[in-house]
């Protein structure tokens, strides 16, 4: 009977140190970003041997569209539940109001940001624009970013960076983070990633604290972008739009973004 117990008090100790190495901060994070991108891949591959094509949806606005899905469903069955502080940053009951206060503020923050370029003589409009495209624009440049990178970002490298370290390392490392990925965007610079870093990552992180929920940082990233390339036909972190309006943006790099578009501008 002693021994059965030894046993038995030796597993639950084992048992209790394997929860604590999994439950540590950095450890939980690193499972997140695993399940994260094993998410991504899955979207891929779904895409290449399951889903049929889809009338109007090109392949990469299929691919964004099935991992949006996965990543959402991923996040509700697996990665709300990890580590100590269990937590659901996307409920679904409230979700409306935040997203919709998110979808207006980027609208406006980057309309009041064209309205400064256009009084500096850096945008302009040259006539009417390209709508056909509208459709790849709200799924490719502002869905899947706003849903993928504030998950990994804010959801995920947030809240267990803030667990390990606290809310203002959490805010500076992540918004850090968020500059760096954009590098490999086209004509991206060192500038680039800062505005992004500063412009961005700042304000989609305080975005969270405030609410703790990822309904406004998305609501504000997926305005912000498409307000950027749809309606003012103003490069997103550098990718090719085409706007409502023909737009120029003319003068000195660091008032037009250098080609990455306003978010590099000064």
């Amino acid at each position: 009977m002693e021994g059965e117990a030894d046993r038995s008090e030796a597993g639950q100790a084992t048992r209790q140190r394997w929860r604590r190495v999994i439950h540590f901060p950095l450890v939980t994070l690193a499972i997140a970003i695993l399940i994260y991108f094993a998410g991504m891949t899955a979207a891929v591959v779904v895409n290449q041997v399951i889903v049929p094509p889809i009338p109007l949806l090109t392949k990469t606005m299929r691919i964004d569209v099935i991992a949006v899905v996965i990543l959402v469903v991923l996040y509700k069955l697996t990665i709300r539940h990890l580590g100590t502080d269990r937590r659901d940053d996307l409920r679904l009951a409230g979700a409306g109001k935040p997203l919709a206060l998110g979808l207006l503020a980027g609208l406006l923050l980057f309309s009041l940001i064209v309205a400064a370029a256009a009084t500096l003589g850096v945008y302009r409009i040259a006539g009417e624009g390209n709508s056909k495209e509208l459709l790849a624009a709200v799924i490719t440049s502002a869905i899947f970013p706003a849903v993928s990178e504030e998950l990994l970002f804010r959801g995920i490298l947030f809240r267990w960076i803030e667990e390990f370290g606290g809310s203002w390392v959490a805010l500076i490392l992540t918004s850090i983070f968020f500059g760096a990925v954009h590098l490999a965007n086209p004509d991206a610079s060192a500038i680039a990633a800062l505005g992004i870093a500063v412009g961005g990552g700042l304000m989609l992180g305080a975005a969270y604290m405030l609410t703790r929920s990822l309904w406004l940082p998305m609501g504000i990233h997926a305005a912000w972008n498409f307000a950027q390339g749809e309606i003012y036909d103003i490069p997103v972190s550098g990718s090719a739009v085409h706007g409502l309006v023909d737009a120029r943006l003319t003068g000195p790099p660091l008032l037009t973004g250098n080609g990455f578009g306003l978010e590099a501008s000064v």
